[in-house]
């Protein structure tokens, strides 16, 4: 088999073969659940050995990789919610130490994203929270169906210390109902582990819990806040405690449901000629300083991998 990082016989266009990365995925990625009789329902997401796959492709501080694998996690979560046909991603763009944090997630579950970080402004500190990483800025989410569908975003700016309170500022600004957010990412024995508890109120009346009055609704839905609470980080990152056994351990006495889990797959869609379309945007002069000895060298930003073109091959824009 030729590496499609390659120059090869087969035209660039056609090159569609993926790049050397991981083929992994996690069958049971996104728990989806709700309360029986109650406005309440949530995902519990649990990327596993996938956020070691994912972190692990760039050299980033810890600080770094942790609050990247986090964006993860909650990206899977939200678009699990979605009913689509393409992307959804969680963009923040600051003027921090990370300038730039992207995490994207399609339809069927493909996860990818990066960090772009300055070593040179990483604040001191062991375990800086997610503003000192970030600084002033925004954070948007955006739905993207493709070229024939209008595309949903919604931009907030950052507002909170951690990622978990930057969303909870989005839903308080951008959302009618309520909905609350725990996130967790760090190294364990087993690797990077990545997770995401989300809950949602959602209508009661003439809805999921037509029965109870406002009151009522108000104080299941608070029940429920309480006992998310409860969780540890320790408990979310545990391989060994399943999404069914935890979430148990919360909601047992609530009337938990479990929906059916859904996948999450290492998900970049780098290839050759992705890349090559993009390299055909520029110009003469712009490609003429890309190349080095010939080669002109593109890196993806997701899984790090670099593709190599002959500059003599590459027909310019002009």
């Amino acid at each position: 088999m030729t590496d499609p990082t390659e120059p090869s016989a087969t035209p660039d266009f056609l090159n569609h073969d993926r790049p050397p990365v991981p083929h992994l995925t996690v069958p049971r990625g996104v728990q989806p659940f709700h309360l029986a009789r109650k406005p309440v329902r949530g995902r519990l997401v649990r990327l596993g050995p996938l956020a070691d796959a994912l972190l692990t492709r760039h050299d980033n501080p810890p600080a770094v990789t942790a609050l990247l694998g986090q964006a993860l996690a909650l990206t899977a979560g939200l678009a699990a919610a979605l009913k689509f046909q393409g992307s959804f991603s969680l963009q923040a763009k600051g003027d921090g130490a990370v300038p730039m944090l992207l995490a994207d997630c399609t339809d069927a579950g493909g996860l990818r994203g990066y960090a772009r970080a300055d070593g040179d402004k990483l604040p001191d500190g062991e375990n800086p929270d997610a503003k000192a990483l970030l600084g002033g800025g925004y954070l948007a989410f955006t739905c993207d169906q493709g070229p024939d569908m209008d595309r949903y975003q919604g931009i907030v700016a950052i507002e909170g210390s951690t990622l978990a309170e930057m969303t909870g500022h989005y839903f308080a600004t951008s959302e009618q109902l309520g909905s609350r957010v725990w996130l967790a990412a760090a190294r364990t024995p087993a690797g990077w582990r990545a997770t995401a508890l989300i809950l949602e109120r959602i209508a009661g009346e003439g809805g999921i819990a037509p029965e109870l009055d406002a009151a009522a609704q108000d104080d299941a839905w608070e029940t429920a806040l309480a006992l998310a609470t409860t969780v540890t980080e320790a408990e979310l990152l545990d391989d060994g405690l399943s999404p069914d056994r935890l979430l148990y351990r919360l909601f047992h006495a609530e009337g938990l449901a479990l929906g059916k889990p859904r996948p999450l797959s290492y998900g970049c869609r780098c290839s050759r000629a992705r890349l090559a379309s993009v390299l055909s945007g520029f110009g003469t002069d712009d490609l003429d300083h890309m190349a080095e000895d010939g080669t002109i060298t593109m890196t993806c930003e997701f899984c790090n991998v670099a593709f190599h073109f002959e500059r003599a091959e590459v027909q310019a824009a002009d």
